[in-house]
């Protein structure tokens, strides 16, 4: 990756919001390597070079609807293809917690994300998508991403962030498949929708699993019918039982009259 773009509003008033998930995630590389990020007016955005990978950093000072301005004028002073740029940006469609790569695809209604597109002529960018959960009305969007999430909301999100900045030394060295990999398989993603269902549901008790008692009992309640089997005639019967059988039938028919058919004529 050439250039690392983080998406968000600037000023004080937007920098707490959901909408600027972006910018913290660049902003605490930044912090992390030791990396200044300057304000260039010919860029119109913070700008900044990691300087052990030779990546640039920026974060557009426009709003987020003309994001695409200062990744469009950057790209192409340093001559750097879609291909080459890693865009981070709040996602909708997975909560907080959660954070994926890919590249290409849709906009998916970001408007930071159209604007780039539009400008690059190419949706052949990487990004970054970083959770912020939905609001569950489409109407409510605007308002939710221009606002603070929760608190617990903003310690997943800090969580997925730090989970990103653990991979991106492999995106920078050019092995995106090895970051991705990585990511996508932490194990804190794999047990996050289950708690996200208990979160949505806090009165919904959880279905007790199937004990093993009963699956053992209706074994057991088939057991009385194996005897039925003696009858098989691959085992050859016993001379002497079948002797103390006629034996005792006809006993029975004696102490039982009624079941003499003699009787009944």
């Amino acid at each position: 990756m050439k250039l690392i773009v983080g998406l968000g509003n600037p000023g004080d008033r937007y920098q707490p919001t959901r909408h600027n998930a972006g910018f913290w995630l660049v902003e605490r590389f930044a912090a992390q390597t030791h990396t200044v990020l300057r304000k260039d007016a010919k860029f119109q955005a913070l700008v900044g070079r990691h300087e052990a990978s030779g990546t640039w950093l920026l974060l557009p000072q426009n709003f987020m609807n003309a994001s695409g301005r200062p990744v469009q004028m950057l790209s192409s002073f340093f001559k750097i293809a879609p291909a080459d740029i890693l865009v981070a940006h709040d996602e909708l469609d997975f909560p907080p917690g959660t954070v994926r790569v890919k590249q290409g695809g849709s906009a998916a209604g970001h408007n930071g994300l159209k604007d780039i597109s539009a400008r690059l002529g190419s949706h052949e960018y990487w990004r970054l998508r970083i959770g912020i959960g939905h609001p569950g009305d489409r109407h409510a969007v605007t308002e939710y991403v221009l606002n603070k999430p929760a608190q617990e909301e903003r310690a997943d999100i800090d969580a997925a962030i730090g989970r990103a900045l653990e991979v991106l030394p492999l995106m920078l060295a050019g092995d995106v498949q090895g970051a991705m990999l990585k990511l996508h398989t932490t194990p804190e993603l794999v047990a996050r929708p289950v708690e996200a269902r208990r979160a949505e549901h806090p009165g919904r008790a959880e279905k007790p699993a199937k004990a093993e008692k009963p699956q053992t009992a209706a074994v057991m309640e088939k057991t009385p019918e194996m005897p039925a089997k003696a009858g098989n005639t691959d085992t050859p019967a016993d001379p002497g039982k079948a002797g103390k059988s006629g034996a005792l039938g006809s006993f029975f028919k004696k102490l039982l009259p009624d079941s003499d058919p003699a009787h009944k004529k």
